[in-house]
Protein backbone atom coordinates (compact mmCIF):
# COMPACT_ATOMS: atom_id res chain seq x y z
CA UNK A 1 0.00 0.00 0.00
CA UNK A 2 1.99 3.37 -0.99
CA UNK A 3 1.83 5.78 1.23
CA UNK A 4 -0.90 8.56 0.83
CA UNK A 5 -3.43 6.14 -1.19
CA UNK A 6 -6.89 5.29 0.70
CA UNK A 7 -6.95 2.73 3.35
CA UNK A 8 -7.81 -0.92 2.03
CA UNK A 9 -7.69 -3.57 4.65
CA UNK A 10 -4.91 -6.36 5.01
CA UNK A 11 -6.94 -9.56 6.29
CA UNK A 12 -3.97 -11.98 4.87
CA UNK A 13 -3.03 -12.84 8.80
CA UNK A 14 -6.77 -12.84 10.22
CA UNK A 15 -8.63 -16.33 10.58
CA UNK A 16 -11.44 -15.29 9.21
CA UNK A 17 -13.40 -19.11 9.19
CA UNK A 18 -12.74 -18.66 13.36
CA UNK A 19 -14.02 -15.52 13.56
CA UNK A 20 -17.26 -16.12 11.47
CA UNK A 21 -17.72 -18.89 13.88
CA UNK A 22 -17.12 -17.03 17.04
CA UNK A 23 -19.91 -14.72 15.66
CA UNK A 24 -22.31 -16.97 15.00
CA UNK A 25 -21.99 -19.49 17.46
CA UNK A 26 -23.97 -18.52 20.58
CA UNK A 27 -23.97 -21.42 22.25
CA UNK A 28 -19.89 -22.06 22.61
CA UNK A 29 -18.62 -19.15 25.43
CA UNK A 30 -16.48 -16.56 24.95
CA UNK A 31 -12.34 -18.30 26.16
CA UNK A 32 -10.74 -15.27 27.49
CA UNK A 33 -7.33 -17.55 28.02
CA UNK A 34 -7.73 -18.73 24.54
CA UNK A 35 -4.60 -18.22 21.75
CA UNK A 36 -7.02 -15.81 20.01
CA UNK A 37 -7.11 -13.60 23.45
CA UNK A 38 -7.77 -10.02 23.74
CA UNK A 39 -4.51 -8.57 23.90
CA UNK A 40 -2.92 -10.85 20.87
CA UNK A 41 -6.11 -9.57 18.87
CA UNK A 42 -5.24 -6.01 19.57
CA UNK A 43 -1.81 -6.45 18.82
CA UNK A 44 -2.53 -7.84 15.37
CA UNK A 45 -4.78 -5.20 15.03
CA UNK A 46 -2.12 -2.63 15.24
CA UNK A 47 -0.03 -4.52 13.06
CA UNK A 48 -2.48 -4.49 10.47
CA UNK A 49 -3.08 -0.41 10.72
CA UNK A 50 0.61 0.68 11.10
CA UNK A 51 2.67 -1.97 8.40
CA UNK A 52 1.97 -2.17 5.09
CA UNK A 53 1.86 -5.57 3.03
CA UNK A 54 5.75 -5.62 3.58
CA UNK A 55 6.13 -4.49 7.00
CA UNK A 56 6.53 -1.21 6.65
CA UNK A 57 5.02 1.54 8.80
CA UNK A 58 2.48 3.75 6.91
CA UNK A 59 -0.49 6.61 8.11
CA UNK A 60 -3.51 6.15 6.97
CA UNK A 61 -5.73 9.39 5.22
CA UNK A 62 -2.51 12.02 4.59
CA UNK A 63 -3.38 14.79 2.56
CA UNK A 64 -0.93 15.88 0.42
CA UNK A 65 -1.74 19.30 -0.59
CA UNK A 66 -1.20 22.08 1.33
CA UNK A 67 -1.91 22.57 5.04
CA UNK A 68 -4.64 24.83 5.53
CA UNK A 69 -5.59 26.25 9.01
CA UNK A 70 -9.47 26.21 9.70
CA UNK A 71 -9.42 29.73 10.80
CA UNK A 72 -8.26 30.92 7.44
CA UNK A 73 -11.73 31.04 5.65
CA UNK A 74 -12.67 33.56 8.96
CA UNK A 75 -9.74 35.38 8.44
CA UNK A 76 -9.93 35.91 4.52
CA UNK A 77 -13.71 36.90 5.38
CA UNK A 78 -12.37 39.47 7.36
CA UNK A 79 -9.71 40.67 5.23
CA UNK A 80 -12.23 40.92 2.61
CA UNK A 81 -14.11 43.01 4.59
CA UNK A 82 -11.53 44.95 5.64
CA UNK A 83 -10.05 45.44 1.81
CA UNK A 84 -13.25 46.87 0.78
CA UNK A 85 -14.07 49.62 3.35
CA UNK A 86 -10.82 50.70 2.54
CA UNK A 87 -11.92 50.62 -1.25
CA UNK A 88 -14.85 52.47 0.25
CA UNK A 89 -13.29 54.86 2.43
CA UNK A 90 -10.99 56.08 -0.18
CA UNK A 91 -13.42 56.76 -2.58
CA UNK A 92 -15.30 58.37 -0.58
CA UNK A 93 -12.31 61.11 0.22
CA UNK A 94 -11.69 61.16 -3.10
CA UNK A 95 -15.66 62.23 -3.90
CA UNK A 96 -16.01 65.04 -1.73
CA UNK A 97 -19.85 66.42 -1.61
CA UNK A 98 -20.91 68.84 -4.52
CA UNK A 99 -20.86 72.62 -4.14
CA UNK A 100 -21.95 75.85 -5.86
CA UNK A 101 -19.34 77.13 -7.60
CA UNK A 102 -18.09 81.10 -6.03
CA UNK A 103 -18.29 82.73 -9.97
CA UNK A 104 -18.86 81.97 -13.26
CA UNK A 105 -16.60 80.03 -14.96
CA UNK A 106 -16.20 82.33 -18.24
CA UNK A 107 -18.22 86.15 -19.37
CA UNK A 108 -18.96 86.58 -23.08
CA UNK A 109 -19.50 90.19 -23.98
CA UNK A 110 -23.04 89.77 -25.62
CA UNK A 111 -23.61 93.92 -26.83
CA UNK A 112 -27.18 95.26 -27.96
CA UNK A 113 -28.50 91.70 -26.29
CA UNK A 114 -32.38 92.92 -25.81
CA UNK A 115 -34.11 93.50 -22.51
CA UNK A 116 -36.96 91.30 -23.16
CA UNK A 117 -38.48 89.34 -20.55
CA UNK A 118 -40.70 87.55 -23.40
CA UNK A 119 -37.78 86.46 -25.97
CA UNK A 120 -35.65 83.35 -26.25
CA UNK A 121 -32.95 84.51 -28.04
CA UNK A 122 -30.49 81.49 -26.95
CA UNK A 123 -29.89 77.74 -27.62
CA UNK A 124 -27.12 75.37 -27.27
CA UNK A 125 -27.40 72.32 -30.17
CA UNK A 126 -25.99 69.08 -29.94
CA UNK A 127 -23.22 70.00 -32.30
CA UNK A 128 -21.51 72.57 -28.99
CA UNK A 129 -22.66 75.67 -31.31
CA UNK A 130 -24.33 78.09 -28.55
CA UNK A 131 -26.42 80.26 -30.92
CA UNK A 132 -27.67 83.66 -29.78
CA UNK A 133 -29.37 86.64 -30.95
CA UNK A 134 -28.26 90.68 -30.53
CA UNK A 135 -30.07 92.52 -31.79
CA UNK A 136 -30.64 92.27 -34.97
CA UNK A 137 -27.64 90.29 -35.44
CA UNK A 138 -27.45 86.31 -34.80
CA UNK A 139 -24.04 84.22 -34.23
CA UNK A 140 -23.05 81.33 -33.68
CA UNK A 141 -20.21 80.37 -31.07
CA UNK A 142 -18.40 77.27 -31.11
CA UNK A 143 -17.34 75.66 -27.30
CA UNK A 144 -14.92 73.86 -28.15
CA UNK A 145 -12.69 76.41 -30.30
CA UNK A 146 -14.15 79.62 -29.19
CA UNK A 147 -14.33 80.33 -33.00
CA UNK A 148 -17.67 83.09 -33.63
CA UNK A 149 -19.35 83.46 -36.80
CA UNK A 150 -21.88 85.67 -37.88
CA UNK A 151 -25.39 83.84 -39.61
CA UNK A 152 -27.37 86.66 -40.28
CA UNK A 153 -27.97 90.19 -39.79
CA UNK A 154 -31.50 91.82 -40.03
CA UNK A 155 -32.02 94.93 -42.61
CA UNK A 156 -33.67 97.85 -41.34
CA UNK A 157 -34.30 98.56 -37.29
CA UNK A 158 -38.33 97.56 -37.31
CA UNK A 159 -37.36 93.61 -37.21
CA UNK A 160 -34.92 91.30 -34.84
CA UNK A 161 -35.09 87.46 -34.08
CA UNK A 162 -36.97 86.78 -30.90
CA UNK A 163 -36.87 83.28 -30.90
CA UNK A 164 -33.77 80.81 -31.51
CA UNK A 165 -34.14 77.17 -31.51
CA UNK A 166 -31.94 73.86 -32.96
CA UNK A 167 -33.21 71.10 -33.91
CA UNK A 168 -32.92 67.77 -32.26
CA UNK A 169 -29.94 66.76 -34.87
CA UNK A 170 -28.72 70.47 -34.61
CA UNK A 171 -28.70 70.40 -38.67
CA UNK A 172 -31.25 73.01 -38.91
CA UNK A 173 -31.80 76.70 -36.39
CA UNK A 174 -35.35 77.40 -36.49
CA UNK A 175 -35.84 81.58 -35.99
CA UNK A 176 -38.56 83.28 -35.39
CA UNK A 177 -38.85 87.05 -35.68
CA UNK A 178 -40.38 90.43 -34.22
CA UNK A 179 -42.38 90.93 -37.47
CA UNK A 180 -44.09 87.29 -37.64
CA UNK A 181 -41.45 85.54 -39.56
CA UNK A 182 -40.53 82.11 -39.35
CA UNK A 183 -37.12 80.63 -40.81
CA UNK A 184 -35.48 77.62 -41.33
CA UNK A 185 -31.20 77.79 -41.55
CA UNK A 186 -28.85 75.38 -42.82
CA UNK A 187 -25.54 75.94 -40.39
CA UNK A 188 -23.24 74.10 -41.84
CA UNK A 189 -23.59 75.93 -45.07
CA UNK A 190 -24.83 79.60 -43.96
CA UNK A 191 -28.39 79.41 -46.08
CA UNK A 192 -31.45 79.95 -45.77
CA UNK A 193 -33.35 77.05 -46.05
CA UNK A 194 -36.93 77.93 -46.31
CA UNK A 195 -39.80 80.47 -44.64
CA UNK A 196 -42.95 79.06 -42.51
CA UNK A 197 -45.90 81.09 -42.72
CA UNK A 198 -49.12 81.28 -40.81
CA UNK A 199 -48.31 83.53 -38.01
CA UNK A 200 -49.47 87.52 -37.78
CA UNK A 201 -47.50 88.63 -34.65
CA UNK A 202 -43.79 88.25 -32.51
CA UNK A 203 -42.76 84.45 -32.70
CA UNK A 204 -41.40 84.89 -28.92
CA UNK A 205 -41.13 80.85 -28.21
CA UNK A 206 -40.57 77.60 -30.51
CA UNK A 207 -39.76 74.03 -30.17
CA UNK A 208 -38.96 71.16 -32.01
CA UNK A 209 -40.53 67.49 -32.00
CA UNK A 210 -38.71 65.39 -34.34
CA UNK A 211 -40.12 66.92 -37.54
CA UNK A 212 -42.32 69.32 -36.11
CA UNK A 213 -41.94 72.92 -35.28
CA UNK A 214 -43.93 74.44 -33.16
CA UNK A 215 -44.59 77.74 -32.66
CA UNK A 216 -45.87 80.28 -29.96
CA UNK A 217 -46.97 84.17 -31.15
CA UNK A 218 -48.74 87.49 -30.33
CA UNK A 219 -51.10 86.19 -31.87
CA UNK A 220 -52.34 83.99 -29.80
CA UNK A 221 -52.24 80.69 -31.40
CA UNK A 222 -49.63 77.70 -31.36
CA UNK A 223 -49.20 76.51 -35.16
CA UNK A 224 -47.38 72.57 -35.77
CA UNK A 225 -45.54 72.76 -38.94
CA UNK A 226 -44.31 69.49 -40.80
CA UNK A 227 -41.25 70.71 -42.16
CA UNK A 228 -40.80 68.38 -44.77
CA UNK A 229 -44.20 69.00 -46.17
CA UNK A 230 -45.29 71.33 -49.17
CA UNK A 231 -48.09 72.63 -46.85
CA UNK A 232 -45.77 73.37 -43.89
CA UNK A 233 -48.90 73.73 -41.49
CA UNK A 234 -50.21 70.61 -39.93
CA UNK A 235 -52.13 72.00 -37.21
CA UNK A 236 -53.13 75.38 -35.82
CA UNK A 237 -54.08 75.99 -32.34
CA UNK A 238 -56.09 79.33 -30.97
CA UNK A 239 -56.88 78.61 -27.15
CA UNK A 240 -54.58 81.26 -25.49
CA UNK A 241 -56.53 84.51 -24.69
CA UNK A 242 -53.14 86.39 -24.75
CA UNK A 243 -49.44 86.28 -26.32
CA UNK A 244 -48.07 82.41 -26.04
CA UNK A 245 -45.06 82.92 -24.59
CA UNK A 246 -43.53 79.74 -23.49
CA UNK A 247 -43.03 76.23 -25.30
CA UNK A 248 -41.78 72.81 -24.66
CA UNK A 249 -42.06 69.39 -25.45
CA UNK A 250 -41.04 66.75 -23.52
CA UNK A 251 -38.73 64.13 -23.84
CA UNK A 252 -40.97 61.22 -25.15
CA UNK A 253 -42.60 63.89 -27.36
CA UNK A 254 -46.11 62.84 -26.87
CA UNK A 255 -46.86 66.25 -24.34
CA UNK A 256 -46.61 69.39 -25.34
CA UNK A 257 -46.30 72.35 -22.65
CA UNK A 258 -47.48 76.09 -23.33
CA UNK A 259 -47.73 79.22 -21.00
CA UNK A 260 -49.39 82.08 -22.10
CA UNK A 261 -49.30 85.81 -21.07
CA UNK A 262 -52.67 85.54 -19.72
CA UNK A 263 -51.42 83.18 -16.92
CA UNK A 264 -52.47 80.04 -18.19
CA UNK A 265 -50.77 76.69 -18.60
CA UNK A 266 -51.74 73.78 -21.58
CA UNK A 267 -50.77 70.70 -21.51
CA UNK A 268 -51.51 68.94 -25.06
CA UNK A 269 -51.41 65.56 -26.69
CA UNK A 270 -49.70 65.11 -29.43
CA UNK A 271 -52.11 62.75 -31.27
CA UNK A 272 -55.18 65.22 -30.21
CA UNK A 273 -53.37 68.65 -31.19
CA UNK A 274 -55.27 69.19 -34.94
CA UNK A 275 -58.65 68.63 -32.83
CA UNK A 276 -57.81 71.81 -30.69
CA UNK A 277 -58.44 69.61 -27.66
CA UNK A 278 -56.38 69.84 -24.21
CA UNK A 279 -55.31 67.50 -21.61
CA UNK A 280 -55.37 70.33 -18.65
CA UNK A 281 -55.66 73.81 -18.34
CA UNK A 282 -54.26 74.87 -15.23
CA UNK A 283 -54.63 78.75 -14.23
CA UNK A 284 -52.76 78.69 -10.52
CA UNK A 285 -50.42 80.97 -11.79
CA UNK A 286 -50.85 84.81 -11.37
CA UNK A 287 -48.53 86.20 -14.13
CA UNK A 288 -47.39 85.09 -17.52
CA UNK A 289 -45.96 81.72 -17.99
CA UNK A 290 -42.76 81.76 -19.75
CA UNK A 291 -40.06 79.07 -17.98
CA UNK A 292 -40.79 75.47 -19.04
CA UNK A 293 -38.82 72.10 -18.55
CA UNK A 294 -39.78 69.08 -18.24
CA UNK A 295 -38.14 66.53 -15.52
CA UNK A 296 -35.52 64.52 -17.00
CA UNK A 297 -36.20 62.04 -14.77
CA UNK A 298 -39.91 61.60 -14.43
CA UNK A 299 -41.50 61.56 -17.87
CA UNK A 300 -44.93 62.94 -16.67
CA UNK A 301 -43.32 66.16 -14.03
CA UNK A 302 -43.06 69.63 -15.03
CA UNK A 303 -42.21 72.39 -14.04
CA UNK A 304 -43.18 76.18 -14.55
CA UNK A 305 -42.63 79.40 -13.89
CA UNK A 306 -44.50 82.60 -13.35
CA UNK A 307 -43.63 86.26 -13.90
CA UNK A 308 -43.09 89.12 -11.43
CA UNK A 309 -46.55 89.20 -9.85
CA UNK A 310 -46.16 85.55 -9.40
CA UNK A 311 -42.64 84.58 -8.77
CA UNK A 312 -43.99 81.03 -7.76
CA UNK A 313 -41.52 77.42 -9.51
CA UNK A 314 -44.89 74.88 -9.65
CA UNK A 315 -44.24 71.02 -9.91
CA UNK A 316 -47.22 69.45 -11.89
CA UNK A 317 -48.29 65.49 -12.27
CA UNK A 318 -49.08 66.42 -16.45
CA UNK A 319 -50.94 63.10 -15.94
CA UNK A 320 -53.49 63.64 -13.38
CA UNK A 321 -53.03 67.58 -14.08
CA UNK A 322 -52.44 68.15 -10.42
CA UNK A 323 -49.46 70.64 -8.52
CA UNK A 324 -47.52 68.17 -6.35
CA UNK A 325 -45.38 71.54 -5.21
CA UNK A 326 -44.97 75.35 -5.21
CA UNK A 327 -42.41 77.25 -4.12
CA UNK A 328 -42.63 81.28 -3.72
CA UNK A 329 -39.22 82.51 -5.24
CA UNK A 330 -40.12 86.31 -4.85
CA UNK A 331 -38.67 87.36 -7.96
CA UNK A 332 -39.82 86.95 -11.59
CA UNK A 333 -38.81 83.97 -12.78
CA UNK A 334 -37.33 83.94 -16.70
CA UNK A 335 -35.85 80.34 -17.17
CA UNK A 336 -35.75 76.76 -15.67
CA UNK A 337 -32.90 74.19 -16.70
CA UNK A 338 -33.01 70.30 -14.50
CA UNK A 339 -30.03 68.88 -13.33
CA UNK A 340 -29.83 65.70 -15.25
CA UNK A 341 -27.11 64.28 -13.06
CA UNK A 342 -28.28 65.31 -9.46
CA UNK A 343 -32.42 65.95 -8.77
CA UNK A 344 -32.22 69.47 -8.60
CA UNK A 345 -33.71 72.35 -10.75
CA UNK A 346 -32.08 75.60 -11.49
CA UNK A 347 -34.18 78.98 -11.94
CA UNK A 348 -32.77 81.99 -13.37
CA UNK A 349 -34.61 85.39 -12.09
CA UNK A 350 -35.56 88.84 -13.23
CA UNK A 351 -36.87 91.72 -11.47
CA UNK A 352 -37.79 91.40 -7.68
CA UNK A 353 -38.67 94.09 -4.81
CA UNK A 354 -37.79 91.80 -1.98
CA UNK A 355 -35.03 89.04 -3.30
CA UNK A 356 -33.55 87.00 -5.68
CA UNK A 357 -33.32 90.01 -8.24
CA UNK A 358 -31.12 89.07 -10.62
CA UNK A 359 -29.88 85.75 -9.34
CA UNK A 360 -29.75 81.78 -10.47
CA UNK A 361 -31.05 79.89 -7.54
CA UNK A 362 -30.51 76.26 -7.13
CA UNK A 363 -33.46 74.28 -5.45
CA UNK A 364 -33.11 70.26 -4.38
CA UNK A 365 -36.21 67.98 -5.97
CA UNK A 366 -38.50 67.19 -5.09
CA UNK A 367 -38.16 68.66 -2.01
CA UNK A 368 -37.81 71.84 -3.51
CA UNK A 369 -35.20 72.82 -0.63
CA UNK A 370 -32.90 76.04 -1.44
CA UNK A 371 -29.61 74.57 -2.31
CA UNK A 372 -28.18 77.86 -2.82
CA UNK A 373 -27.63 80.80 -5.57
CA UNK A 374 -25.39 82.46 -7.73
CA UNK A 375 -25.01 85.58 -9.54
CA UNK A 376 -23.33 88.34 -10.63
CA UNK A 377 -25.37 89.71 -13.59
CA UNK A 378 -26.06 93.80 -13.02
CA UNK A 379 -29.41 93.21 -14.36
CA UNK A 380 -32.71 90.91 -14.90
CA UNK A 381 -31.55 87.39 -16.70
CA UNK A 382 -33.43 86.69 -19.54
CA UNK A 383 -33.07 83.19 -20.40
CA UNK A 384 -31.46 80.39 -19.29
CA UNK A 385 -29.95 76.92 -21.83
CA UNK A 386 -28.16 74.41 -20.97
CA UNK A 387 -24.45 72.44 -22.47
CA UNK A 388 -25.05 69.19 -24.62
CA UNK A 389 -23.29 67.16 -21.76
CA UNK A 390 -25.15 69.03 -19.14
CA UNK A 391 -22.68 70.23 -17.01
CA UNK A 392 -22.65 73.72 -17.96
CA UNK A 393 -25.68 76.65 -17.66
CA UNK A 394 -25.50 79.85 -19.60
CA UNK A 395 -27.57 82.68 -18.52
CA UNK A 396 -28.22 85.89 -20.66
CA UNK A 397 -28.58 88.87 -18.87
CA UNK A 398 -29.78 91.77 -19.91
CA UNK A 399 -26.66 93.35 -18.94
CA UNK A 400 -25.51 92.29 -22.28
CA UNK A 401 -23.47 89.44 -20.39
CA UNK A 402 -23.65 85.72 -21.00
CA UNK A 403 -22.23 83.77 -17.96
CA UNK A 404 -21.39 80.04 -17.85
CA UNK A 405 -22.12 78.30 -14.56
CA UNK A 406 -20.33 74.76 -13.90
CA UNK A 407 -23.27 74.89 -11.30
CA UNK A 408 -24.65 71.05 -12.45
CA UNK A 409 -22.55 68.07 -12.91
CA UNK A 410 -21.71 65.04 -10.99
CA UNK A 411 -18.87 65.45 -8.51
CA UNK A 412 -15.05 65.06 -9.25
CA UNK A 413 -12.39 65.85 -7.00
CA UNK A 414 -9.65 68.37 -7.14
CA UNK A 415 -12.02 71.21 -8.87
CA UNK A 416 -15.00 71.43 -6.97
CA UNK A 417 -14.05 74.22 -4.96
CA UNK A 418 -13.55 77.57 -6.64
CA UNK A 419 -10.06 79.40 -5.56
CA UNK A 420 -9.97 83.07 -4.74
CA UNK A 421 -7.42 83.29 -7.81
CA UNK A 422 -10.28 81.52 -10.07
CA UNK A 423 -12.88 83.14 -8.84
CA UNK A 424 -10.87 86.34 -10.23
CA UNK A 425 -9.83 84.57 -13.38
CA UNK A 426 -13.50 83.98 -14.37
CA UNK A 427 -14.44 87.68 -14.35
CA UNK A 428 -12.26 88.08 -17.34
CA UNK A 429 -14.39 89.23 -20.24
CA UNK A 430 -14.48 87.95 -23.84
CA UNK A 431 -16.20 89.36 -26.44
CA UNK A 432 -19.11 87.27 -28.52
CA UNK A 433 -18.92 88.74 -31.56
Amino acid sequence: MQKGDRFIPNRSLMDLDRAHGLLTNRTAPFNATSSFNQEAYRQKLIENLTLDSQGRPFKIMVFRGSPKSSQKPIRFVDELRQEVASIFDNDCKQTPYRCIPKGEKRVLDAPKLRNDYYANIMSWGKNNILAVALGPELYLWNSEDQRVHKLLQVPGGNDWPTSVTWSEDARTLAVGYMCSSLQLWDVESSKLIRNLEGHSGRIASTAWNGRILTSGSRDKSIINHDVRAANNLASCIKRHADEVCGLKWSTEGNRLASGGNENLLYIWEASKMSSSKFLHRLSDHCAAVKALAWCPYQYNVLASGGGLSDGCIKIWNTQKGVCINSIETKAQICGLEWNRHHKEILSGHGYSIRENQNKLCLWKYPSMTKVGELGNHKSRIINLCQSPDGLTVISAGADETLRFWDVFGPPTAGNLMVSDLQGLLSFRTSVLR
